[in-house]
């Protein structure tokens, strides 16, 4: 990936003076009304508008000689897909201690007196319902869209160069000498501070997207942040300071500005590019609507124009760049085959995947298959830029300011999902995870709960309610084979602890489940639910993370592990396709990783019953891990002959005597009921057991596992077995040396004598009774 940049010969901000001395005067700030359509402002008192489609160039007014702009910015244009009445206009910030709210074609309708000397910066919030400035004085002021004043929200000692709102709009970050303030809205809220750089602080910017900080510096330096104040990035010290950052919306990349530099980053810091344009200082980037292009104000008179080009898909054997703006060639490297693709408009998200190549344009949508390159399929889009596409193996989501649409592959619209408060300007694909059969989205609002929707009908999932965690959540991921009734949701929260859990939710909470610690980055294969991700220094697979809910000892059993030192800090997994895991290095550089290949097989004979081919893939391999993922499967199928055999070949012989027991049992129910209490799902066994109507056994199950008062509730609530449960009690207390305090036990043990001869006779009953039942019923029995 890389920059193109375009230059005028000549600048067009220009004062002419007796039509003899030409003087050239510094842009200052720059702002994208549309995806081709930029303001810029100048000490020559002009602003200019650059049309891209006809390269015109037109002044739009000539402000008042005391008004030297500094900083621009234009009104939001929609929030939640709704366009602002307001958005034909921006904020302009000046030298005269004033802000102007200009209107679109340049007449000035309201100037307010905001500062002591100039103002540094004004912002708009997310919504369009407040405005932030900060100036020479050191303050920093909240204003109404109409701009009155509404609060001074700080008054630092020095100069505040540069302003930011967080995501949320409820929290401002500003700048103060060498550090970054971060301060909530609400009066006697914890601010955070922390020391940034060495230097003055010149510019920040915080993106909504990702929730990350940008900070440049006179220390030469531009830096990365978490919204806790921790540094993500730190670049090498450049030449001059850095006079300018600004994230991209989508917070995939951003830019940075320097003297005669313009360079372009991931956003976790390192750089894709670097030019090298004659422009003096760059003192403020702007990037278009769409992400495709941005524009930096000059000091020596320019407007820069950046167009980002070159940006790379892989997917097997399929290389795919983006050569010009509207063009993509498609490189075979199995027989070095060449395709081209033209598109009409300028391509601005494309996505490669599951056979087929996603690419959505200022204005269509175009759907190839990697089996026919010539014929896509062509659709228009609804409204809006294209802002992130996830492909599925039956369908692909396309998320716009509009709201979020899946398709299928033939072009057909499935579904629209909508939840209260959606806000998809600030979706990405660690927000975002997509399934055949699931959607589910991150709520930005309350950032512990996950919304879950059936794909195809774009429902609700189950009851209806959302997935809720203890701890903000900073990424999900669906896995993506299997039946719909055992989708999986892997997620990691703030603590970075890794956390599985079921989809469906059918009003009881279902068990969500930590299965790993320090997770930085997390990805499920393409074609088995074979899960991996990078905790600490360690790369990490777990070949079966359903083991977790199956027999949690056995968890450790199926993991693969690798020392991930090398992958340096920050590393994040780009792909997990077949055997082969891409990883993304803090540096940029991309490392392949291959796993055995055949737990991805034994995944697929298990999915279809292949359970004698399945043990005899295990011993051929003859690998411990294998033959630990073999049994958590059988169990999780009930197929305890196979699990038998697995766990007997990794030395388990307690639970090989268990499944034998398990054998034993009359009745399907008493079977099933144990198999489930086998993976510590003692709720579960007991309710099956009590609708089959075997009472007794239910009891049994609450003594064996010392549930001493259920198995009391149970006895006493169905009138029967009440001595069985106050003999075992006795034994079990006269074992230990104890004597009975509980009063329920006391009150009922109260004048009885307990004989033994008579319980076991009674017991003796109730398993002939089950072994009679179980031989009268053909069906049950089959």
């Amino acid at each position: 990936m890389r920059l193109k940049t375009s230059l005028l010969k000549e600048p067009k901000h220009i004062l002419y003076f007796l039509k003899l001395i030409k003087h050239k005067d510094l842009v200052s700030c720059v702002g994208w009304t549309t995806a081709d359509e930029l303001y810029s402002c100048s000490d020559d008192h002009q602003i200019m508008k650059w049309n891209l489609l006809t390269n015109e160039t037109t002044r739009v007014v000539k402000l008042p000689d005391d008004i030297y702009p500094i900083d621009l910015h234009w009104f939001p244009r929609s929030i939640g897909g709704k366009k602002q009445s307001h958005a034909e206009s921006f904020v302009l910030t000046s030298s005269d201690g004033k802000f102007h709210l200009i209107s679109k074609l340049g007449r000035v309708e309201k100037s307010i007196e905001a500062h002591c000397g100039a103002v540094l910066a004004g912002r708009w919030n997310y919504e369009g319902t407040a405005l932030v400035t900060v100036g020479e004085d050191g303050q920093v002021k909240i204003w109404s869209k109409s701009g009155m004043l509404r609060s001074t929200l700080a008054q630092q000692g020095s100069p505040v160069y540069s302003v930011a709102w967080a995501p949320d709009s409820e929290k401002v970050l500003y700048t103060s000498g060498k550090h970054l303030i971060i301060k909530p809205l609400q009066p006697n809220a914890k601010v955070l501070q922390w020391k940034a750089h060495d230097g003055l602080i010149l510019k920040t910017d915080w993106n909504s997207v990702n929730d990350f900080i940008l900070s440049a510096g006179e220390d030469c330096k531009y830096k990365v942040w978490d919204s806790y104040g921790r540094l993500l990035y730190s670049s090498q010290p450049h030449e001059y300071p850095i006079t300018s950052v600004a994230w991209a919306v989508d917070g995939e990349l951003f830019a940075v500005g320097s003297f005669n530099t313009l360079r372009l980053c991931d956003k976790t810091g390192w750089s894709y590019a670097l030019e090298k344009p004659n422009t003096g200082s760059i003192f403020n980037i702007a990037w278009s609507v769409d992400g495709t292009q941005l524009a930096g104000a000059c000091g020596n008179g320019h407007v820069i124009f950046a167009h980002v080009v070159e940006q790379r898909w892989e997917w097997k054997n399929f290389e795919i760049t983006l050569i010009k703006r509207r063009t993509m060639e498609v490189h075979n490297v199995l027989n070095d085959a060449v395709d081209v693709l033209e598109f009409r408009d300028r391509v601005i998200k494309a996505s490669l995947n599951y056979g087929h190549l996603v690419v959505s344009t200022s204005l269509q949508c175009y759907v190839f298959s990697t089996k026919n390159w010539n014929t896509p399929l062509i659709f228009d889009l609804k409204e809006g830029t294209v802002s992130l596409i996830l492909q599925a193996e039956r369908h692909f989501l396309l998320v716009d300011g509009g709201g979020l649409y899946l398709y299928s592959y033939e072009g057909r619209l499935i579904s629209s999902p909508k939840f209260p408060g959606m806000r998809t300007d600030i979706l990405n694909a660690q927000t975002v995870s997509l399934s055949n059969d699931t959607l589910a989205i991150k709520d930005k609002a309350d950032e512990k709960v996950i919304y879950i929707f059936e794909a195809l009908s774009g429902k609700p999932l189950g009851d209806g309610k959302p997935l809720t965690h203890t701890t903000e959540i900073v990424e999900i991921a669906l896995d993506q084979k299997g039946l719909t009734s055992e989708r999986k949701i892997a997620f990691i929260d703030k603590n970075r602890d890794l956390y599985i859990t079921s989809v469906k939710r059918f009003g009881k909470e279902q068990k969500i489940v930590k299965i790993g610690t320090m997770v930085q980055t997390l990805a499920w294969n393409d074609t088995s639910n074979i899960l991996c991700g990078i905790q600490d220094t360690r790369f990490t697979v777990w070949y079966y993370p359903n083991t977790v809910y199956v027999d949690k000892d056995l968890l450790a059993r199926t993991l693969y592990e690798k020392d991930a030192s090398e992958f340096s800090k920050n590393p994040q997994i780009v792909h997990f396709v077949g055997n082969q895991i891409t990883i993304r290095r803090a540096d940029g550089s991309l490392i392949h990783l291959n796993i055995s290949p055949y737990p991805a097989i034994l995944h697929e004979y298990v999915g279809s019953s292949k359970w004698e081919d399945a043990v005899r893939l295990c011993r051929f391999v003859k690998d411990q891990t294998m033959w630990a993922c073999l049994a958590a499967m059988a169990v999780a199928n009930k197929d305890m002959g196979t699990a038998e055999i697995a766990y007997a070949s990794i030395g388990e012989i307690d639970k090989v005597q268990y499944i034998n027991s398990i054998k034993d049992l009359p009745s399907k129910e008493s079977r099933m009921a144990h198999i489930l209490l086998f993976s510590g799902n003692t709720q579960e066994a007991e309710t099956l057991l009590l609708q089959a109507g075997l009472i007794y056994q239910a009891i049994q199950v609450n003594i064996d596992l010392y549930n001493w008062d259920r198995a009391l509730e149970l006895a006493v609530k169905h009138k029967t077995h009440v001595d069985t449960v106050l003999a075992y009690r006795q034994k079990f207390l006269e074992d230990f040396g104890k004597k009975e305090t509980n009063k329920r036990f006391l009150q009922y043990a109260e004048g009885l004598e307990v004989d033994w001869n008579k319980i076991k006779a009674k017991i003796e009953m109730e398993i002939a009774k089950e072994r009679e039942r179980a031989a009268a019923s053909p069906a049950v029995r089959a």
